[in-house]
């Protein structure tokens, strides 16, 4: 039987944790804001609400299922097709994989609905809890992240600030900084001045590395970058290394979309990917790609990048 999952994916390379295996327990696109830079395009179906989208049994028995190839993983990754904590499983989600797996578990999450305590009570036997920050205050907010309307930033923040200090295990906040909206001397002294109020262990600074759903949401200079590393006693993301991509899925050109779905490819990851496969007619699978109704091939920066429309 091919092994195409429903719920799972990858392993994906991590900037952050090495060799991750994402989980989605949420529908396609399914989130609490629509980010102008985020790599999987406009949100297709914006709510706050949460919902117990899928069985956790299902979600379970897939992973099950996949701890028999034996691959190797430093993370399990909890992230979505959009925003994690509206799946009301995750709590049980979470239990569960920690009872049959000793990999770290981690959910990457956006903060928008920190103020909820069952969302926190459900995030608190997670290993690692990677949340984001990318506004401080509601025009910013509302400018970058374009959240949901009844999601608000004064509400986010101190769900924040108040789960920081009630979770024990590691709080890894991430900053998206992009050229003119976030990135100036005086909003690095705004983020600055937030984080005293935030217990964690680190800060990493995030810039858009893959065609983003809005063509104005560029990255900042590296001058900038550098700066904000420096007043924010941050790590930036964009100087970490990176890994491969796998997948379990024996057709080739299957296995890429498969990744597309939930994780875009640039064209240097796809000939990597494809290389790992000993797949010699690279450009075939290209071409391929770029004839495919289902796939979108954007130019970015001069890197061609691949993501399911």
């Amino acid at each position: 039987m091919e092994n195409s999952y429903k719920y799972l994916f990858g392993p994906v390379p991590s900037r952050r944790m090495g060799v991750s295996l994402g989980i989605s327990p949420i529908p396609e696109r399914t989130c609490s804001y629509s980010c102008v830079y985020c790599q999987l395009g406009r949100t297709k179906h914006m709510q706050s609400e949460r919902k117990l989208f899928f069985p956790v049994r299902d979600i379970v028995d897939e992973f099950i299922h996949y701890q028999k190839s034996l691959q190797k993983l430093d993370v399990i990754s909890i992230v979505g097709e959009g925003e994690p904590t509206l799946y009301s499983g995750l709590g049980e989600l979470i239990d569960k994989i920690k009872e049959i797996s000793d990999v770290p578990v981690a959910v990457i999450t956006n903060s928008s609905l920190l103020a909820d305590s069952a969302v926190q009570n459900a995030l608190l036997n997670a290993d690692i809890v990677l949340p984001s920050m990318d506004a401080y205050d509601e025009k910013t907010f509302r400018k970058i992240n374009r959240p949901h309307f009844s999601v608000k930033y004064e509400d986010t923040q101190k769900g924040l600030i108040e789960f920081s200090h009630k979770y024990k295990g590691q709080l890894w906040l991430e900053i998206m900084l992009l050229a003119g909206m976030n990135d100036d001397d005086a909003s690095l002294s705004k983020f600055a001045a937030i984080l005293p109020k935030i217990k964690y262990d680190r800060v990493y600074i995030n810039t858009p590395v893959r065609p983003p759903a809005e063509s104005f949401a560029e990255p900042p200079s590296k001058e900038q970058i550098q700066k904000a590393v420096e007043k924010l006693s941050a790590i930036s993301i964009d100087m970490l290394s990176t890994g491969n991509f796998f997948s379990d899925v024996s057709d080739h050109y299957e296995a890429i979309k498969n990744i597309c779905q939930r994780h875009p490819m640039n064209s240097f990851e796809l000939e990597t990917f494809l290389s790992s496969r000993n797949v010699a007619d690279i450009e075939t699978y290209k071409k391929r790609l770029e004839e495919d109704p289902e796939i979108n091939c954007i130019k970015y920066k001069g890197i061609t990048s691949y993501r399911l429309k």
